[in-house]
């Protein structure tokens, strides 16, 4: 659990260790070492995220603990579903620095995407959405950002952290403080006399002074020293200035030149994968044609299904697709078989149907379902003929072996008892 003191209030953030280790330890160990101190929020989405993190403020600096962007962690329990929760900002697949992100609402389209590794508990989340509440530019940029003011660890899972030491550049005293450093001549209090004064009634002394030009030309020497150690420093400004603008310059040219070669490299693998399926299917497809052509039918039955199944794939080709025309051509062909229906009734006759029909595609056409009439027969229950009693003949050999039979059975059955 991390609490974040920002100029919008304290954001109490808790981390989910479990899901995303390696995103958590950068997080709490950065923390730990004050790296995010005096860090602003550069970057503001109204009602999408607050992105911040980089101690550029450019948005494109940023280092992790590991010495090297490392991998996403996805989890399939979380989503960006709601506000509130905090992840890993990248450029790309497996980029992740220092920079991290709040939502500030749902955010399906970043799934899969970006790590979510913690989220903010309590009523701290209304100062965490106070960061959206500034304005900003068409950038995205805003004009006043807020920022972090201090971190603080309240709970840390991982116990073999070692905070690192951060050599952070020293910044340059100001020129009034310079100024009061520099070595000052004593003042004399005493007034110093020359040897004019001395030998005031010696004739052969210049009444002309010569302390003035020397005064003014050590005071033009101070003042060109001065201006030049003010150039000299304004020069060393304006360098580094210019080293680090061309450092941010580079890693920008860097990045974009990394995601141009990952899309690049991205879309030849799917150009490669679709030649590979292509020629694979192409090779299937004459291997069958092959097959076919080499193997001789074994009997007729198989060289007519054959014809058959060339002819339906040949018909379905010509089948329009679905839509108006497609409806047409199914309800003409509806007509077409109703019309062939209604002639082959028509052609034969009632009286003239075959007693055994010949079985082809278009006997079936003109068939007329016909029922045996069976007479029923009344008997009389006063008369009795031979067919009204059962006749059951013991000495009959038939009978006999059925018994026999029977016989065998049970004693068998009493056996196995």
């Amino acid at each position: 659990q991390v609490l974040l003191k920002t100029t919008a209030g304290d954001i109490d953030i808790e981390l989910w260790s479990k899901e995303a280790p390696k995103a958590c330890r950068n997080f709490i160990q950065l923390c730990l070492e004050a790296y995010y101190d005096n860090t602003i929020f550069h970057r503001v989405v109204p009602g999408f995220i607050v992105q911040g993190g980089d101690p550029t403020g450019t948005g494109s600096g940023g280092e992790s603990i590991y010495g090297a962007p490392f991998k996403d962690e996805f989890h399939s329990r979380l989503r960006f579903n709601r506000r509130g929760l905090v992840a890993m900002a990248n450029a790309g697949s497996h980029d992740n620095g220092s920079q991290f992100f709040f939502t500030l609402g749902r955010a399906d389209e970043l799934n899969n995407k970006h790590t979510i590794f913690g989220k903010v508990t309590g009523d701290t989340v209304y100062n965490m959405l106070r960061l959206s509440e500034v304005d900003i530019d068409d950038d995205e940029r805003p004009h006043n950002p807020h920022k972090i003011k201090s971190c603080e660890v309240l709970f840390n899972p991982f116990d073999d952290i070692i905070p690192r030491e951060i050599k952070r550049p020293k910044k340059e005293k100001p020129e009034e403080e310079v100024k009061k450093l520099k070595p000052k001549g004593t003042n004399m209090k005493g007034k110093s006399k020359s040897s004019h004064d001395l030998l005031k009634d010696d004739p052969h002394l210049s009444s002309v002074p010569v302390v003035e030009s020397e005064k003014g030309d050590a005071a033009d020497l101070d003042d060109d020293g001065e201006d030049e150690s003010a150039e000299h420093d304004e020069y060393i400004d304006g360098d580094e200035k210019n080293l680090m603008r061309e450092r941010i310059l580079e890693k920008e040219k860097w990045r974009r030149n990394h995601e141009e070669l990952r899309k690049e490299a991205r879309q030849l693998k799917r150009e490669l994968l679709a030649a590979k399926q292509k020629k694979v299917e192409n090779a299937a497809k004459q291997a069958e044609k092959r097959s076919e052509e080499e193997e001789a039918p074994p009997d007729g039955a198989v060289a007519e299904y054959r014809r058959e199944k060339q002819k339906y794939e040949a018909l379905r080709k010509q089948q329009s697709k679905k839509g108006t025309s497609r409806e047409d051509q199914t309800l003409a062909l509806l007509n077409q078989f109703k019309s062939k229906l209604t002639q082959a009734i028509a052609e034969t006759p009632e009286n003239d149907i075959p007693e055994t029909e010949v079985e082809d595609d278009e006997g079936w056409m003109s068939h007329v379902l016909q029922f045996e009439d069976k007479s029923r027969k009344v008997k009389d229950a006063s008369m009795q003929d031979s067919d009204t009693f059962e006749i059951y003949d013991p000495r009959n050999p038939v009978n006999k072996r059925r018994r026999e039979e029977s016989k065998k059975l049970m004693r068998e059955k009493k056996e196995r008892r």
